[in-house]
């Protein structure tokens, strides 16, 4: 059972430290939710700077300005309901006190180990890829760079949901129904159109679509100059938005975004490169990365090329490859594009990721929180902040937002479903962790292991052996083929995967279950 405080419109899970807005996930750092929950818990009674911060840092000495910035990122989520700047009161010299809403407090169950992903209340959007109509079907690309780039600006909206891109792709070279389409991804409304690269030209038809009737909404053809193709794809997102019942005043936002890059030719391989990391090969990297180094000496000041340089040495140790570059370089090139461009959602999440396996975790969740701030629909990210909490020994959170992650990416890839198997592992619930890695479409090596430790702890020695064998076979080609040789101790073969793990006891669990299942030391 987990203690609930509820206010306003928010949900406090005590347990979990964990604050939610109707049913979804905050994006609030941990240290914040302790002295939210000491606050709330303590609502109407002052409580002193030193019990806050004893809360938040326990047993560290640290400066009152750390508290300060904390008490701000609070305001500032709160600041989202009507009246909330006022809930948390400072008390000069002495500390603060919460006098927002009556709080209620009660036991309610633990967070789902299946999460089913609520129905949002906003407007519900999906963006399939758009058809290329060149005369060459290599600039497949082109077409998809350009409806990537539109998911990725009208993910940006707060008041829109916006299915990720790689659901949204499960369509592509399909004849689609409109309505299967809705239903199957969950969307009230569909766009779709085409590009044509005719030279130095570029034509794109757009239509939006009434997912439950079937009935258009909007439709416009644009032509432009392949120099304006930020402009163009500006002002398709401002179109949609502005076609979506009740957007208007969105629409009339302005984009935060200044022109990516001044060279065409650079963005066109930062395309090509994205098309070469999405593979998660080995070579796949090592090409894409070759890409995005050839885009920064075009444009030295591409944020989106530098951080993609960084993604793929990410990528390279995360995939345990042997990398041809460093940690360092990949810091460097993160830290170039942020310094280039702050508000840049994805920049974010590929820094954060980067220092978590530098292992500078507090600036990692820093990092995740303003990622998921500045894009509540990037799937992806939502996804990976699941996978690295479980690390952080926090499966609870993780299986909150690993179930955001499905919502919005509703035809995930394998990944997401070995990020939920690992949570529901660290939870005990082996027979779910099962279920969720049988909804892949394949299942890896890490895949096979994972299902080894949980039928093992099951008691299920027969399917966790022969699970085990095929994580050994499995893992020893992979090492072979990227020319390492293969340990002598089976155990070792998930050894660096378990060295993820902050928390010794969550490390062992996971090796206990491979012991279990008849891998060796």
């Amino acid at each position: 059972m987990a203690t609930i405080h509820e206010f306003g419109p928010y949900r406090l899970d005590a347990d979990a430290e964990m604050l939610f807005r109707g049913s979804q996930p905050v994006t609030l750092g941990r240290r914040a939710v302790k002295l939210l929950r000491l606050l709330v818990e303590q609502a109407g009674t002052p409580v002193s700077k030193d019990a806050l911060m004893e809360a938040a840092w326990p047993e560290r000495a640290i400066e009152e300005s750390n508290l300060t910035v904390q008490i701000s990122a609070l305001r500032r989520i709160l600041a989202e309901s009507d009246g909330s700047t006022t809930w948390i009161e400072t008390l000069p010299r002495r500390g603060y006190r919460y006098i927002g809403p009556p709080v209620a407090t009660a036991s309610g169950t633990e967070l789902s180990a299946s999460p089913v992903p609520a129905v949002s209340d906003k407007p519900s959007l999906a963006v399939l890829p758009l058809l290329n109509l060149s005369d060459d079907p290599a600039q497949d690309y082109f077409s998809d760079g350009i409806t990537g780039d539109i998911i990725a600006e009208l993910s940006r909206f707060r008041s829109l949901l916006v299915v990720a891109r790689h659901s949204s792709f499960a369509y592509k070279g399909m004849a689609t129904e409109i309505k299967r389409v809705g239903r199957e991804l969950g969307v009230r409304y569909v766009a779709e159109g085409s590009v044509r690269k005719i030279g130095n030209r570029v034509r794109v038809t757009v239509q939006l679509l009434d997912a439950a009737s079937g009935y258009h909404l909007w439709a416009e053809r644009y032509e432009r100059e392949l120099g304006d193709i930020f402009a163009l794809q500006d002002e398709i997102v401002r179109a949609i938005v502005a076609a979506l019942p009740g957007r208007l005043e969105d629409a009339g936002r302005e984009i935060a975004r200044g022109k990516p890059t001044s060279s065409i030719t650079a963005y066109d391989l930062v395309l090509l490169g994205n098309e070469q990391w999405r593979q998660l090969t080995v070579k796949g990297m090592a090409e894409a990365r070759a890409y995005f180094r050839k885009a920064v000496a075009l444009d030295p000041q591409y944020a989106r090329a530098h951080v993609n340089i960084a993604w793929t040495i990410v990528c390279d140790v995360f995939l345990e490859s042997p990398a041809t570059a460093s940690l360092e370089e990949a810091l460097r090139e993160a830290e170039i594009a942020l310094d280039i461009d702050d508000s840049d959602a994805w920049s974010h999440g590929v820094f954060a990721q980067l220092l978590f396996l530098r292992h500078e975790d507090d600036k990692a969740e820093i990092h995740f929180s303003r990622a998921l701030a500045l894009n509540p629909n990037d799937a992806d990210v939502a996804a990976v902040f699941a996978n690295i909490l479980v690390y952080w020994g926090r499966w609870r959170e993780a299986l909150a937002w690993i179930g955001v992650a499905k919502r919005l990416n509703p035809f995930p890839p394998n990944l997401y479903h070995w990020y939920h198997a690992l949570a529901l592992y660290s939870g005990r619930a082996y027979e779910q962790a099962v279920k969720a890695l049988m909804e892949a479409r394949a299942l890896d090596r890490w895949s096979h292991g994972l299902l080894a430790a949980c039928h093992a702890q099951m008691g299920q020695f027969g399917e966790a052996r022969s699970e085990a064998a095929a994580f050994v076979r499995e893992r020893c080609r992979e090492l072979i083929a990227n020319g390492q040789a293969a340990p002598a101790s089976t155990l070792d073969l998930a050894r660096a995967r378990a060295e993820r793990y902050r928390d010794p006891a969550d490390r062992e669990h996971l090796l206990d279950g491979l012991r279990k299942a008849g891998l060796t030391d």
